[in-house]
């Protein structure tokens, strides 16, 4: 089980690690691949984007409290068989923050803009946590512009997720953070500069091995959300579930086949109970030794599964 420690956040909680540039385009240039940074005005927002390779296209949609860079394990590899797409969602990273729009279906507008941005007709799409969410719901609202579509370790919001405990009970994992994030005003006071000691609880207690987001990532992100703006933003995709889950009701199974991989310790049970009735062509993988965050903790598991569901 994820082991609570937490490292000495001290290490990485400025601007910089190790003398390592920290910016979009230095890590995007760090990767195999030939990967780029890019800016795209699309739906009234403006998004952030990393892409590299050839082939089908593949986007890539990850969650809180990350950017696009939670994907840099398995970038180079997806990059060998498709032009992969890494995108920074509405209020995420390096794209803008503006003050609504963060429910899934406009979300799920705001990725299909930008595939007509860039004169991309259609796609693959995996998305983690957050990602999935948007991911599902542009499987629901766009299904001409979505091949396939995999979700890692989080469906979209349903009305299950309006019975989640308040105090916690030892047979349920406790998501206090669902209702913190639901706060307004009060977070973005208590984190800015300190989304380290936040980080560091998080992977601390829902990896299965925390060392696997090293001390360079935890510092991407630390500075990704450093600033009030930034927790504000991260927070409002979870201050729109009602809005999601009511959205949920009004979508039929989607037809496009679907994927979701679980971790072990971590959602597995509940993808196996969640994701049946949401397509009609579902499949639900474990990934063995993982917690929340597969693309870190289990990546050439997350690159083989991929592989072989996107073809």
């Amino acid at each position: 089980m994820p082991d609570s420690t937490m490292p000495d956040s001290t290490a990485y909680a400025g601007t910089a690690y190790a003398g390592t540039p920290l910016d979009d385009a230095s890590l995007a240039a760090s990767l195999d691949g030939g990967f780029t940074s890019h800016h795209a005005e699309v739906n009234g927002t403006r998004l952030h984007y990393v892409q590299g390779g050839s082939g089908d296209p593949l986007v890539l949609l990850g969650g809180w409290p990350q950017t696009w860079w939670q994907w840099h394990k398995v970038l180079p590899d997806l990059a060998r068989r498709h032009r992969v797409i890494a995108v920074d969602l509405r209020g995420m990273g390096g794209s803008a923050k503006p003050a609504g729009g963060y429910d899934k279906k406009t979300m799920a507008a705001d990725v299909h803009a930008l595939l007509g941005h860039l004169s991309i007709g259609s796609a693959h799409f995996a998305g983690h946590d957050i990602g999935a969410m948007v991911a599902y719901a542009h499987a629901a609202n766009h299904p001409g512009a979505t091949r396939r579509v995999a979700l890692l370790d989080v469906a979209h919001p349903d009305e299950d997720w309006a019975r989640m405990p308040l105090l916690p009970r030892p047979d349920v994992r406790h998501l206090w953070w669902f209702a913190f994030n639901q706060v307004e005003g009060l977070p973005e006071h208590l984190l800015a500069g300190r989304f380290h000691l936040l980080l560091d609880w998080l992977f601390g207690n829902a990896a299965t091995d925390p060392s696997s987001i090293d001390a360079r990532s935890r510092a991407v992100y630390a500075r990704a959300y450093g600033s009030p703006e930034a927790v504000r933003a991260g927070n409002a995709w979870y201050r729109a579930f009602s809005q999601d889950i009511a959205d949920l009701a009004g979508y039929a199974p989607v037809t496009v086949p679907l994927l979701a991989l679980g971790g072990e310790h971590s959602n597995y049970e509940l993808l196996r109970g969640a994701v049946p009735a949401l397509g009609t062509d579902t499949r639900v993988v474990r990934v063995d030794d993982s917690g929340h965050y597969l693309p870190e903790e289990q990546p050439q598991a997350v690159v083989d599964e991929l592989t072989r569901f996107f073809g």
